[in-house]
């Protein structure tokens, strides 16, 4: 029986997937802060701690395409089994570690676990989820990413209370870890049914970018656009502020405030993308983005700063779960997990490369032109949207889809 016949609602894939994203996502979000800091300890200069902070991104990209077809082997579950095992090893080795190049290394070890972790929950909801709520489901998984980067530092700052040693951040990340395979090993494999169709139907990872090369150029472009716009954001914000004289205190609340509003859409985006068109979510959120990154050039007191930051968290609210849904709309159906691979690749690949955008212009020119060149990326990557999501996506899905297909 496939997905689309079988009755279903979300609440049957919480165990098996949304519990594990939010304990693994709050995890990582508690070592996150505290990496530069475990390496200074550790005799990194500072041209290093930056360098070792990206591992766990860098492992992350590196991971996108092999972990595909990792995924396809093994199957969604036990690749997150396997994945949360690697994920402690290295975790042990951050622990452990007695230098920063090994710390480094070790965390480009968790980046790597993270995108098979990744890879596999995005395939998992792709396979198990009917059409009809397939955007409110992945909508709902990139939410709790967020909101598991959110609640792990205070996991983290509670943990230092306790404990001075900074190390210790990274048995957070243990426990939770350990809880993430405690409860897969607990929950039924609801996608098992689809799993062996579909790997059948594996054609490898070259072939399979090979055969997609033109969807993956262009709705790729769009992904890589939009990710870099995402990630943009939580550089170009502080940015700003520092140049503006705004009071720490002042810009660490309204940040606060805007990523409240932000976690608040991520139903909300689900909802408008299976209701009314992914066109209806996507074109929106990139112009959003856009704008609120060229207005990011006239801020100059706290009332603007609130303004620029509210309306970037109402853009980027509406587009949780965005990219994993065009991904599972636009991936080949037996054994989606090659592709997503590659197109996780391309919003990863977009992520990292917008801070580095940013910090370049902002050398060159200052903060304000940064951002009012992330902005037209932005209107450009709307442009795109508007152009090839139409052709590439279902029609009923790009457009106008209903509850009730």
């Amino acid at each position: 029986m496939t997905a689309e016949e079988r009755p279903f609602e979300l609440k049957t894939v919480a165990l098996a997937a949304f519990g594990p994203t939010l304990l693994f996502a709050t995890g990582e979000g508690a070592i996150l802060p505290m990496i530069p800091l475990v390496a200074a300890d550790q005799g990194a200069g500072l041209g290093a701690l930056g360098l070792i902070a990206a591992m766990i991104m860098v492992g992350e990209l590196i991971g996108d395409l092999p972990s595909g077809a990792l995924v396809h082997r093994l199957g969604e579950r036990t690749a997150m089994i396997l994945a949360s095992l690697v994920s402690i090893a290295g975790l042990l080795g951050c622990y452990f570690s007695t230098n920063p190049w090994l710390l480094g290394a070790c965390v480009f070890l968790v980046g790597l676990a993270t995108a098979v972790f990744a890879l596999a929950r995005h395939a998992f909801i792709t396979t198990s989820v009917p059409l009809r709520y397939r955007a409110r489901a992945l909508s709902v998984l990139g939410g709790l990413f967020r909101a598991g980067y959110f609640l792990g530092p205070f996991a983290s700052s509670l943990v230092l209370v306790i404990s001075p040693e900074k190390r210790s951040v990274f048995l957070i990340h243990v426990g939770f870890a350990a809880a993430t395979l405690v409860l897969l090993l607990c929950t039924k494999d609801l996608g098992g049914a689809d799993e062996a169709g579909h790997r059948e139907a594996h054609h490898g990872l070259l072939p399979t970018m090979t055969r997609h090369r033109h969807v993956l150029l262009r709705m790729g472009s769009c992904a890589a656009l939009l990710g870099g716009l995402r990630a943009s954001r939580n550089v170009v914000l502080p940015l700003v502020a520092v140049a503006a004289g705004l009071p720490p205190s002042t810009t660490a609340l309204i940040i606060g405030v805007a990523g409240g509003v932000d976690f608040a859409l991520l139903y909300t985006s689900g909802q408008i993308m299976d209701r009314w068109g992914r066109l209806w979510a996507a074109v929106p959120s990139m112009t959003g983005l856009a704008v609120g990154h060229v207005l990011l050039f006239v801020v100059s007191d706290v009332p603007s700063f609130a303004a620029v930051a509210i309306l970037l968290a109402l853009a980027n609210g509406t587009s949780s779960g965005i990219l994993m849904t065009l991904g599972a709309d636009l991936a080949p159906h037996p054994g989606p997990a090659p592709f997503l691979g590659a197109w996780r690749f391309t919003g990863d690949f977009g992520q990292a490369a917008g801070p580095l955008i940013i910090s370049g212009i902002t050398a060159l020119a200052g903060v304000g032109f940064a951002g009012a060149g992330m902005g037209v990326l932005g209107f450009l990557g709307a442009g795109l949207l508007l152009r090839y999501t139409p052709r590439y996506v279902p029609h009923d899905l790009a457009m106008n889809p209903t509850a009730d297909r």
